[in-house]
């Protein structure tokens, strides 16, 4: 009886530890996205460094409204914010992602963004 008792406390204290950090990261996820329509850089930066991540490494992971951050940004005429993730991903990820394309396409051909991601693809 005692090992049962043992055992369903075990499994409690670990179910308890795994859904805490994946509420954490959607709430991170959340506050990601929300910056980057509002075109909040600096609120996008501080979560960041408050939560010592860098953009390249949740950057795959984040998607808004089904759309890649870059998008998203270029969506919501979040010109100040798309340029400064485009600085902080490595140019081979930038060059790859198909955002400019996806933007001329998707009638944002007009974008200050576009410019951006060509400059860096190019470095």
């Amino acid at each position: 009886m005692k090992t049962k008792l043992i055992a369903l406390a075990a499994v409690i204290a670990t179910t308890s530890f795994v859904s805490t950090p994946v509420a954490a990261n959607d709430q991170l996820a959340v506050s990601i996205c929300s910056y980057v329509a509002a075109d909040s850089r600096n609120n996008l930066r501080k979560v960041l460094s408050d939560n010592r991540i860098r953009l390249s490494a949740v950057y795959s992971g984040v998607v808004c409204d089904g759309l890649p951050l870059v998008r998203h940004a270029i969506k919501h005429n979040a010109n100040e914010t798309a340029e400064f993730m485009i600085k902080q991903l490595p140019s081979s990820l930038v060059a790859a992602s198909g955002d400019a394309e996806w933007a001329q396409s998707n009638g944002f051909a007009a974008s200050p963004v576009i410019n951006a991601i060509k400059e860096r693809s190019a470095s």
